[in-house]
């Protein structure tokens, strides 16, 4: 093998860079004001080393707009660079000053940070500039100012500069189709987006852009409930307050700052959203975390800062690795740890918060199975009286290892009334992912399931005592004759129809959709698609032969068969109007059926 050194032609660098290097135009203003950022820390830490004068209350970044040059100076009174660096660091693209900083004052930035990391940033000015001056002095007690200029090739000019105080300042001559940024309200904006939570003074025409502090960097113990509702509103203006957050603060194995909160549920559900925020060092990255944060947790809002993120080039996006996936894994946890302790220690509060947080815990356990190992003790039911139940409490009290719910707070009481006669506890499950969250909770809690109130006839609901099981000359039974008359007479294949007597004599009929074949409809409606015509749900109408309504119209079939006929079919339609599983277009044919019934009843003898 012959060895050899990839050969770059420096003409076509900076072309790069300003094409492709970096999404958008506008993250020059980020990049030049976080090297500012840079020029001061190593100042202070140079200043904690006893090597250089800083005075924190005189550290500034500065820009100013002059339209009739067309230009934009950055201006700082950080480290500033001598000649020897300005030739290192600025004409050696891709060098990082910061890195070689970083190396040598490695006890010293710990608690410090700097931003910068690939050499690049100072090049992004390029993206909207024709030509860029710096003119620097060192802190250096002997330094000697220097200008250096450059119109984006490969040549540059280096001499001696004016400049008389410490530091540097980077002045651009704009091209004609970036004018843009010399509109103030523009630049206001981008500073505002990019660098409200750096740690000096940013002025923008003398007036000054960054005063607030990142709140995630103040230790949870010294901050009241108001500054956090205040910091989520300055992040989230046009939002109401939301009801829960939980701030991070992690050491090892990674560093990681940030606040989540839990914003108050709406009916719309909107995964797509940017919600929370993304810092690298305090400078804005992205409005997506989706591969830090777990999908379930994007719902959130709020804040995440970690110098230790893997940053693509442009620092525009993560680049995934390991750490990425243990500060995904350690931010769920910490999410679940949370919501448990609240539970463990403020049940009443956990409990009025629920609402705001179910979806955020269910969408959680259906992706997560070590989340959903932490946060079970603190899923909850909420019952039909109101009160809410853990899962615990719920296995405890299944009724032969089956839990009831309903999707309707509304449910009809006389259907509720035969399980709460029965003592059988119902709970409510009315979230469009309870059908999937019930799914996966059955492959835990085996032999355990869930069932609808409606979605099977339970022997615990039946009068055995008063069946009309006996047998005729035919050998056949009053029930079986009664279902066979509804059968006959509704004449609909895809419906069944059962007679058995119901514990209670209040509810004449009862639609049943098997359970199954209801959770893979609300499936296919969840997620907008059409059920296929090769699985179209059969149900079953179970007639209670207890009912004095049902015996009726049986005895009608000989005496008046055509009014028998209409009143099987009203109970048909009533059935699957109180179970909401009427269609648009057989309520025209119930209504004048309505009418019909009511004409007929005012005109019979006993009505005179």
């Amino acid at each position: 093998m012959t060895p050899g050194k990839l050969q770059i032609h420096t003409e076509n660098i900076l072309p790069i860079i300003k094409k492709w290097l970096y999404t958008e135009k506008e993250i020059f203003v980020r990049e030049l004001i976080s090297n500012a950022c840079d020029a001061l820390t190593k100042l202070r830490i140079l200043h904690s080393s006893g090597e250089a004068a800083f005075n924190s209350e005189e550290a500034r970044i500065e820009l100013a707009i002059d339209k009739e040059k067309k230009t934009l100076t950055f201006t700082d009174n950080g480290i500033g660079m001598t000649a020897d660096e300005v030739e290192k660091y600025i004409a050696n693209v891709a060098f990082s000053s910061a890195e070689e900083f970083v190396a040598k004052y490695k006890q010293n930035t710990s608690s410090e940070p700097i931003i910068g990391h690939f050499g690049l940033g100072f090049f992004s000015a390029y993206m909207v500039a024709r030509e860029v001056s710096l003119e620097t002095l060192s802190y250096r007690a002997d330094a000697e100012p220097v200008l250096w200029k450059c119109a984006g090739s490969v040549d540059y000019t280096r001499g001696r500069g004016c400049r008389a105080s410490r530091g540097t300042a980077i002045t651009l001559f704009l091209d004609d189709d970036a004018l843009e940024y010399l509109e103030e309200a523009r630049l206001k904006s981008l500073l505002g987006r990019y660098c409200a939570f750096l740690p000096y003074p940013i002025f923008l025409n003398a007036t000054r852009i960054n005063d607030k502090e990142p709140l995630w960097l103040t230790a949870p113990s010294a901050i009241e409930d108001s500054a956090y509702l205040s910091f989520y509103r300055d992040l989230y203006p046009l939002d109401s307050d939301p009801i829960f957050w939980i701030h991070l603060n992690v050491d090892y194995p990674f560093h990681l700052q940030g606040i989540l909160y839990f914003p108050k549920a709406t009916n719309r559900l909107d995964f797509t959203k940017n919600a929370v925020q993304l810092f690298c060092s305090r400078v804005f990255v992205s409005d997506s975390c989706k591969e830090i944060l777990p999908d379930y947790l994007t719902l959130l809002r709020g804040a995440i800062d970690s110098p230790d993120i893997p940053l693509n080039v442009s620092r525009s996006n993560l680049q995934m690795d390991r750490t990425v996936r243990q500060l995904s894994s350690h931010i769920s946890k910490k999410v679940a740890d949370r919501l448990t302790t609240l539970y463990q220690t403020q049940r009443e509060h956990y409990e009025k918060i629920w609402p705001d947080i179910e979806l955020v815990v269910k969408l959680g356990i259906l992706q997560d199975d070590k989340f959903y190992e932490k946060i079970k003790p603190a899923l909850l039911f909420k019952t039909l009286n109101g009160s809410f139940l853990a899962l615990e409490d719920l296995l405890a009290r299944a009724s032969g290892n089956k839990i009831f719910y309903t999707s309707d707070e509304k449910v009809p009481s006389t259907l509720l009334r035969l399980y709460k006669n029965k003592d059988i506890e119902v709970v409510l499950a009315s979230s469009p992912i309870d059908s999937a969250l019930m799914n996966a909770l059955e492959e835990k809690i085996k032999p355990v399931s869930f069932q609808r109130i409606d979605g099977a006839l339970d022997s615990a609901l039946l009068d055995p005592s008063k069946e009309k099981s006996l047998l005729d000359s035919e050998g056949k039974s009053e029930a079986s004759r009664i279902a066979s008359f509804f059968k006959r007479t509704l004449s609909l294949p895809s419906v069944e129809v059962e007679a058995r007597s119901l514990a209670s004599a209040e509810l004449p009929a009862l639609l049943i959709l098997d359970e199954n074949s209801r959770r893979l409809r609300d499936h296919f409606s969840l997620t907008g698609q059409i059920l296929p015509s090769g699985l179209s749900s059969k149900r079953t109408l179970l007639v209670n032969t207890n009912s004095a309504l049902v015996n009726a119209i049986f005895s009608l079939k000989e005496k008046d068969p055509t009014l028998a006929a209409d009143l099987v079919h009203q109970l048909f339609d009533l059935s699957l109007l109180s179970q909401k599983e009427s269609e648009p277009a057989t309520l025209s044919a119930f209504l004048s059926r309505t009418v019909s019934l009511l004409e007929r009843l005012c005109a019979s003898p006993s009505a005179q």
